[in-house]
């Protein structure tokens, strides 16, 4: 296999000209996937447990404060993605396979370090929600069964801490796997679940709309002195603008759907047509999508349930019949987050295995592959190494998790924490960068401010869910149900 930085002519490579059949034009293995194949993948690293969030998210916010921003971080991270796609080939013509490879050809420097921090620092974050989210779902099984059977007075008290376990007994298995990214399946599992129970929760919210049996809304949202007071009514707020980022959560993964060597994507972008009109093309019917989803979601949950819009309006019990159906959507949130948390999780394990391999390439505890017959699965290969550092990896999400099983506040901190860096600042900067922006032109100006003003947001987002992950800290009792 040809080097895979070799420098090709950029016309060549631009149309895909290639002498091999089963390389790609950068000596890489040839890539076949298309706009449909990567408008699958957008569509399942977008719509997420953030999408259960934001009937709550629009009632912190009103009816035109929450549309306004649902429909403008859509714009936004379209926008930017689409520049991000453009800087997927260098100049000379070469593919950057990953976010920080791009961030390393246009910026360089300590940037490439704040890039890496804050992609995978987000990946990690995602893995930690999921693992919540789907101890949630599973206990919210248990209660709906329990309202169904005694009553909605009830009190049907079930612990999420042994489904946590569960979640990650499961996590590591499915960690173990070599060469994940054969499991094309998963990707599939993931879009039909995740688009099942978004489709239950709006049907289960426009029957109840329906009934005339609905909440109090306002154009603001909730009231200050009736549903909180001021001060929650502004960090709530702040935090809902969190929740929204987080539930956009695709720009730090955009490049390696577009490159494809991660082991999560399988059929991976062909070079010709060129990938960045192609990924244009998907990012648009991909983010389209997810928006009209989204806000389906918030907005027919908040004229469903009001201001007091529960946090996740599948598992907090804003519907409780009819209960076979409520308990089909959590189970599609299971299985949904099951094949998610491994979308998020393999780039962070390839990562820290790939420097480990370069850093002592002599280590047979690192390097070595043995094979083992296993009952039912045949030969399985088995690293040491990968066993090791995957197990300690679900292990260390899974215990983060059970100390912080806040659903809003985590999800609105990481939203917080990872939108500005991540689908603002860098793309923006490689965008002036790449196409040579005037110093103090107006596009100049207005891409810098753009960047300021999402960083104020991002800011004053993770100061609110700050000030919520305090105030559930606070009235947090521990191994309590």
């Amino acid at each position: 296999m040809k080097s895979f930085d070799t420098v090709h002519n950029p016309s060549v490579v631009e149309s895909g000209d290639t002498t091999r059949n089963n390389f790609d034009d950068d000596g890489r293995e040839k890539r076949t996937g298309t706009m449909l194949t990567a408008s699958a993948h957008i569509i399942t690293a977008v719509v997420g447990s953030g999408v259960l969030s934001l009937a709550w998210s629009v009632a912190q916010l009103g009816w035109v404060a929450g549309i306004v921003i649902l429909v403008t971080f859509a714009v936004i991270n379209y926008y930017t993605s689409t520049m991000l796609a453009d800087c997927y080939r260098s100049d000379t013509g070469t593919r950057n396979c990953t976010y920080m490879d791009v961030v390393r050809t246009y910026l360089g420097g300590w940037k490439v370090q704040l890039c890496g921090l804050a992609q995978y620092g987000c990946f990690i974050g995602i893995t930690i929600g999921y693992t919540i989210t789907a101890s949630i779902s599973l206990v919210a099984i248990g209660k709906t069964n329990c309202f169904h059977d005694k009553g909605h007075g009830a009190k049907c008290s079930v612990s999420n801490y042994p489904f946590m376990a569960a979640f990650g007994i499961v996590q590591t298995m499915l960690s173990q796997i070599p060469n994940f990214h054969k499991l094309s399946f998963l990707s599939i599992i993931a879009t039909v679940m995740s688009f099942s129970y978004a489709s239950i929760g709006i049907g289960l919210a426009i029957a109840v709309v329906a009934s005339g049996k609905v909440g109090k809304t306002g154009a603001t949202g909730t009231v200050v002195g009736l549903d909180v007071t001021a001060s929650e009514k502004i960090w709530k707020a702040f935090q809902a603008a969190g929740d929204i980022a987080f539930s956009y959560s695709y720009s730090s993964i955009l490049v390696e759907i577009q490159a494809c060597i991660l082991s999560f994507i399988d059929d991976t972008l062909r070079s010709s047509p060129p990938e960045n009109k192609v990924m244009k093309k998907a990012t648009l019917a991909g983010i389209s999508t997810t928006t009209v989803f989204y806000v389906l979601c918030g907005c027919m949950g908040y004229a469903a349930f009001g201001n007091t819009a529960p946090g996740d309006f599948l598992t907090d019990f804003g519907f409780y019949e009819p209960f076979w159906l409520i308990d089909i959507a959590n189970a599609c949130i299971v299985l949904h987050l099951i094949a998610a948390y491994q979308v998020f999780a393999q780039p962070v394990f390839q990562f820290v295995e790939s420097k480990c391999i370069k850093a002592w390439p002599e280590k047979n505890f690192i390097t070595k592959e043995h094979s083992m017959n296993i009952p039912l699965l045949g030969k399985w290969r088995i690293n040491f190494f990968r066993l090791v550092w995957r197990t300690a990896y679900v292990i260390m999400t899974t215990i983060v998790a059970v100390i912080f099983p806040f659903f809003n506040s985590m999800l609105g901190l990481i939203g917080a924490a990872t939108f500005w860096p991540l689908t603002v600042y860098f793309p923006v900067e490689m965008h002036i960068s790449q196409r040579k922006v005037q110093k103090y032109s107006m596009r100049w100006n207005a891409l810098k401010l753009l960047v300021f003003v999402c960083l104020i947001v991002s800011l004053l987002a993770a100061i609110g869910s700050i000030v919520g992950l305090i105030n559930n800290v606070r009235a947090y009792k521990p191994f309590h149900s």
